[in-house]
């Protein structure tokens, strides 16, 4: 047993050896060459029942859309989820959004609402993370500071993960109905104390700006469009923030930062225009096409496999699959595990049930390993013992593989499988 155990521990350490070769020399290719599943307001909690109970009696069509909630951010980021979505609405005196109207609509009716901000992180000035003020404002992080303290810390502990882009939104609308409160609106002032927060909680080496992509270029989109993102290498361990608006709130994001010189955040800016990099298209049927083209011009773009709840309840795969399809570098879901209560297994996985993996539309076949590594930091022997100490006695095998975000069931082997190290193949000596 012991020289059994010997001759795995050789076998796994050549095949470490060799795919680290491989994956690092993989990395000199660009960052925008991987396509990756991001998850969609990646904050949000679940509504507690009475309350989604009451705001459907009021509004069903309204209200049933928001019957989704994600995990905490590093359980999403351990599971392999590689793009993320984050709100903000502007609250720089505080206490804006520390009593919520929903809570009080529950007291209202005789029952007694779950507890909320027990810290009063919500009466400290700065961003604060929310959906729908009043109704759907219960989140993982109260505020933005917090979101990106958990996020570096999640990073310092997997310091090569795959760049995370982060999409926000600024929230100015509120609930609608009323009595009401109506947040605050985006001007200058909220955009640079906005850009100032990241700045102040993630240090250079942990983002990836606008100022880092342009480079020498003339303008932003000079740099995209001659294909020249930074390589996986350099954009490791970091975050790319993008500012998810259009219109009045984007042209003043940009105002006075051409090509968004010394700003933190992309924008969802259209071709021809020197700040464009990043592309919103969140609809991956009626814009297919467009994706595919923005994709091969050099552009990141985002798009959506679900929304509002309808795939998750019917099991239509239809937008999913033309995501995918599309090239989209990032396909933001709120499933990418099922949620049971809909019965209907719909989840979002990229082909081979991955969440990351090299882009099709832009990889040239057999150049590099199916599914780009994602160590996060680990050693080559601490990988090899995680691999090695899931062998079992009876030669049955079952592990976590935390590079594709996916739990294999037990098989018939003999030596280790080489998905533990980032493989997209398998090598077994029995039968699966």
């Amino acid at each position: 047993m012991t020289s059994y155990r010997l001759s795995i521990a050789m076998f796994v350490a050549l095949l470490c050896a060799a795919e680290l070769g491989g994956q690092y020399a993989a990395d000199r290719f660009p960052m925008n060459e991987i396509q990756v599943i991001g998850s969609h307001n990646s904050y949000k909690r679940a509504i507690e029942p009475p309350l989604l109970q009451l705001l459907l009696k009021l509004d069903k069509d309204r209200y049933t859309p928001l019957e989704y909630s994600h995990a905490p951010y590093s359980e999403q980021m351990d599971l392999g989820v590689r793009g993320l979505e984050i709100d903000v609405v502007y609250d720089p005196k505080g206490g804006m959004y520390a009593k919520p109207l929903g809570m009080e609509m529950l007291k209202g009716r005789g029952v007694t609402p779950a507890a909320y901000d027990a810290n009063g992180e919500k009466l400290k000035p700065g961003f604060k993370v929310i959906h729908v003020p009043d109704v759907d404002f219960r989140s993982h992080t109260y505020t933005l500071r917090e979101s990106l303290r958990q996020l570096r810390a999640w990073s310092d502990a997997h310091p090569r993960h795959l760049p995370i882009a982060i999409t926000m939104n600024a929230k100015d609308a509120g609930a609608g109905f009323p009595n009401a409160l109506q947040p605050l609106p985006f001007d200058d002032a909220a955009f640079n104390a906005w850009d100032a927060e990241i700045r102040e909680i993630l240090p250079p080496q942990k983002l990836l700006t606008p100022d880092d992509v342009r480079a020498d270029f003339p303008t932003l989109e000079a740099a995209v469009r001659a294909h020249a993102w930074p390589s996986l290498e350099k954009a490791r361990g970091r975050f790319l923030f993008v500012l998810d608006e259009t219109g009045e709130k984007m042209e003043t994001y940009i105002k006075g930062h051409p090509s968004l010189k010394g700003r933190v955040m992309f924008v969802n800016a259209l071709e021809g225009r020197p700040e464009a990099a990043f592309i919103i298209a969140n609809e991956p049927i009626t814009q297919f096409h467009y994706i595919r083209k923005m994709v091969q011009a050099g552009y990141l773009v985002r798009t959506r496999a679900d929304a509002d709840t309808f795939e998750a309840r019917s099991g239509d795969t239809a937008r999913l699959q033309a995501a995918i399809e599309s090239g989209a570098h990032i396909i933001s879901a709120d499933y990418y595990r099922p949620n049971p209560d809909f019965d209907t297994g719909y989840q979002v996985r990229l082909p081979g049930g991955v969440l990351f993996r090299w882009n099709p539309l832009l990889l040239a076949p057999g150049r590099t390993p199916r599914y780009p590594n994602d160590y996060g930091g680990r050693s080559c022997l601490k990988l090899l013992l995680r691999c090695h100490k899931r062998v079992n006695l009876a030669g049955y095998h079952q592990y976590v593989d935390a590079s594709l975000g996916q739990l294999r069931p037990p098989v018939r082997k003999v030596f280790p499988k080489p998905h533990c190290f980032g493989f997209g193949r398998r090598l077994s000596s029995g039968r699966h």
